[in-house]
């Protein structure tokens, strides 16, 4: 009998948009690195999100009218630091990888931004006219987490999370009935917005060197659990086959 060899999982099993979103992240980052402070600070104020951008003073703002349109997009590519990068890229990694997986990429990219402007206009309701810039794809990537929360206790009931990093596709997906009513969430979500609310304590209200736009994550997050339904191209039947794990 011929010996076979230790199954061994793979240390990295992430999709490739997922990679090419952080690459395009840390690319943006590196490149800024080869402006002067000046022009540096340009690009960030053109490429941010300013509620008062759409106020009578806006057009005065670095990107003038064109940024009006663009802002919305491009705030999610700018970020304050390495680390504030770092940590949007290890929630991207942690969430993203599944939902690409029962997606597909366009899909993703889709959803990607829809949460992110999801999360800017969130923090426009709740700042009209404020004149501080956010920047930072996390009003994104919370609508990742709030995605993952429609399959992730189906999964836990049904195989565990091994089940959901191996085989996302054959999880069932809550509908949006279920999600709303279902108490696990209910708790999940009432914790991660009293957990930002309590940034406006410590922190601020912009999520750059100021502080943490918390209207952002918790618009993101709600955009995440509302339409990802719409995105996901995953079976949807109790009856997939279940996978075997050793």
């Amino acid at each position: 009998m011929i010996p076979t060899a230790p199954y061994e999982e793979p240390i990295f099993n992430v999709p490739r948009v997922v990679v090419a979103v952080l690459a395009a992240l840390v690319l943006v980052h590196v490149g800024r690195g080869f402006l002067s402070a000046d022009d540096d600070l340009w690009l960030v104020l053109a490429a941010a999100f300013i509620p008062g951008r759409y106020g009578p003073a806006g057009l005065e703002l670095p990107g003038g009218e064109g940024a009006l349109f663009t802002s919305p997009f491009t705030h999610m590519l700018m970020h304050g630091d390495w680390v504030h990068l770092g940590f949007n890229a290890a929630w991207l990694l942690a969430f993203g990888g599944a939902i690409a997986e029962r997606t597909g990429p366009l899909r993703f990219l889709a959803f990607f931004t829809l949460c992110g402007l999801g999360g800017a206009f969130a923090f426009y309701l709740a700042n009209t006219g404020l004149m501080q810039p956010m920047i930072g794809a996390s009003g994104a990537i919370s609508g990742l987490m709030g995605a993952v929360m429609r399959f992730l206790f189906p999964a836990m009931d049904s195989g565990g999370f091994r089940r959901l990093r191996d085989a996302p596709r054959t999880v069932r997906l809550m509908t949006l009935g279920e999600a709303l009513t279902d108490r696990r969430i209910l708790v999940a979500s009432a914790i991660l917005i009293l957990l930002n609310v309590m940034t406006i304590v410590g922190f601020g209200v912009a999520q750059n060197g100021a502080g943490i736009a918390w209207e952002a994550h918790i618009g993101g997050y709600l955009v995440g659990i509302f339409t990802y339904g719409l995105f996901d191209n995953a079976s949807r039947s109790e009856d997939d086959p279940q996978p075997k794990f050793n």
